[in-house]
């Protein structure tokens, strides 16, 4: 039965693709693709060792990118849909069941010029498994929120130019690797204000390791818990 499961969510879901197309600034949508980094299609990445964990496909440099302007503090809400439109289906397919999580990397100079390679990236947000019993997890919410999740900019990052990463994981081909699929976006952001914070800081890729829990996982086989790739998260 378990086996029948697997099948029929890979099947129901092999071409419900999506891509990050939004972003909103305190409640303040930007616009479609604006301040994003544009992958050249909707296809996810699944090979964790690839430079197109970083940004998706096409992602190192966001030269014809404009950069955002936000404030240390600001709620940032990054908008999912399958396709180039807002209504006439879901954001996302109902069967990409997984994490969501965010990182942040401060550029050196510009965000435009920054490729967000090497030990730079500090997760902000992760939201996983919520409800074993019903088997709900944050994908679920993003679904049913219009494609929306949102984070919170900590206070105390410096000023500074960054890359901001959101990333879905779905799940449902997982059981073996390569079968997770990386959905990932990337905004360009400068942080007015904040502080003099030094969070800790991983390497995407390089962190993340077929092996890990979080990455290959049969989600039906009644999962009681899950621990997401990254790390912990830094508030700030």
């Amino acid at each position: 039965m378990k086996v029948l499961g697997t099948l029929l969510a890979s099947a129901a879901v092999a071409q419900a693709h999506f891509t990050m197309q939004y972003i909103w600034n305190n409640g303040v949508d930007q616009g479609q693709n604006t301040y994003l980094r544009i992958p050249p299609n909707n296809n996810p990445v699944t090979d964790v060792t690839s430079k197109d964990m970083t940004c998706n496909v096409n992602g190192l440099s966001g030269s014809n990118v404009a950069t955002a302007s936000i404030n240390a503090g600001a709620t940032i809400t990054f908008e999912w849909h399958q396709h180039a439109q807002r209504t006439g289906e879901d954001p996302i397919s109902g069967g990409h069941k997984g994490p969501v999580q965010v990182y942040i990397a401060k550029a050196p100079s510009s965000a435009a010029s920054f490729d967000g390679q090497g030990t730079v990236w500090t997760k902000i947000y992760s939201s996983g498994l919520l409800n074993p019993s019903s088997q709900q997890w944050a994908t679920d919410v993003v679904n049913s929120n219009g494609g929306k999740h949102s984070v919170t900019i900590p206070a105390s990052l410096p000023a500074g130019e960054y890359l901001l990463r959101a990333e879905i994981i779905a799940l449902h081909v997982a059981s073996s690797y390569p079968g997770a699929q990386f959905y990932i976006g990337c905004a360009q952001v400068k942080i007015n204000g904040g502080g003099n914070g030094n969070p800790p800081k991983i390497a995407i890729p390089g962190y993340y390791k077929a092996s890990d829990p979080g990455i290959t996982v049969n989600i039906y086989n009644n999962l009681q818990s899950y621990t997401a790739p990254g790390g912990s998260v830094w508030s700030g």
